[in-house]
């Protein structure tokens, strides 16, 4: 454990406050203002004040916490009831154990710098694990150069500073599509979000078309959200309009299921009519009847990498990436 010789004191000189106030907002006095104590606990982390002698943080014995934050996406903070998430929550939870740490799920959803900032040094935890980028990006670049203990799961995406965990997406999209294309489909959908992940699988997707000589039609690029339902409202739409389609590329395993459950209203049979493939390899995947094609994405791996990214913090590890595995099951037929 990381040892100090900063003190009460010391603290309380630097605040400008009475060492009884300093002592009072380490322990979350519900009488010292959050303004205060946010100012106190930026300032004992700055100057690495072990937190934890002074307070009952944690359960006794924990060696640390960890800060799990979602950051808003299309406008709106990351729905944790995603299964893929819950399932990385699940995995990182288990790491975490592991390491004799607890971890907190924050119901902060950053939208800008100034919110990244107050969650990596107002945060009492040992650091920060994001679910994703969504388009703060640059803010997270400017936030690399600060002393918060932080990494993100997601993209590795250009001129990228801090440190991350997430899928080769460019390839798990290309191998996904390919796939679709040795069965001999032609006419393959891509259903996604606008995320950098998807956007990534998207390049993916267009790379494996035109190395397979594959024109691209505009018609068949389909941005969703990351629910079930936006996914077959999607599918419907498409058969509705009387696209022709005979393989579905989607970002996720729910997006994938959605889009199956529109198939067959409109009378289509997966996957004798269509094939599809997901993205993620959730428990769902595996129990969903045709059981799902799809990439792997090993959260359990996931989370013991975010979890010793924070415990084993180094500012100079490069971003980490999963195995992309394709894993056929009975919705592509081969």
């Amino acid at each position: 454990m990381t040892h100090s010789n900063t003190r009460l004191e010391d603290l309380a000189k630097m605040a400008g406050v009475s060492i009884s106030t300093v002592s009072r907002a380490l322990n979350d006095h519900p009488l010292i203002s959050l303004k205060t104590k946010k100012r106190i606990w930026a300032l004992a982390r700055e100057n690495n004040y072990p937190f934890r002698s002074s307070m009952p943080a944690a359960p006794l014995g924990s060696e640390g916490s960890i800060v799990v934050v979602t950051p808003h996406m299309q406008g709106r903070p990351l729905p944790l009831s995603h299964p893929f998430f819950l399932e990385l929550l699940a995995s990182i939870g288990e790491a975490a154990r592991a390491r004799d740490c607890d971890f907190t799920v924050s119901h902060t959803a950053p939208r800008d710098f100034d919110d990244l900032v107050a969650v990596t040094t107002t945060s009492r935890a040992k650091g920060v694990i994001f679910l994703g980028q969504s388009m703060l990006h640059d803010e997270f670049n400017r936030l690399a150069d600060s002393n918060g203990n932080f990494v993100v799961w997601g993209a590795h995406l250009p001129g990228q500073k801090y440190r991350s965990v997430g899928s080769d997406n460019l390839l798990g999209g290309r191998r996904a599509t390919l796939h679709l294309l040795r069965l001999g489909r032609r006419r393959i959908a891509f259903l996604g979000s606008s995320d950098p992940e998807a956007m990534q699988r998207h390049q993916g997707y267009l790379e494996a078309l035109e190395a397979s000589d594959v024109a691209f039609d505009v018609a068949l690029d389909i941005r969703v959200d990351f629910g079930f339902e936006s996914a077959e409202s999607a599918t419907t739409k498409l058969l509705t309009r009387g696209q022709d389609i005979d393989g579905i590329v989607a970002t996720s395993d729910l997006i994938a299921l959605g889009a199956i459950r529109a198939l067959r209203k409109g009378g289509r049979m997966v996957p004798k009519d269509v094939s599809v493939v997901g993205y993620d390899d959730m428990l769902l995947a595996r129990l969903s009847t045709p059981a799902l094609t799809t990439i792997q994405q090993d959260t359990a791996e996931a989370g013991r990498r975010l979890v010793s990214q924070i415990m084993d913090s180094d500012s100079e590890q490069p971003p980490e990436y999963l195995p992309t595995n394709l894993i056929v099951r009975e919705s592509c037929g081969a």
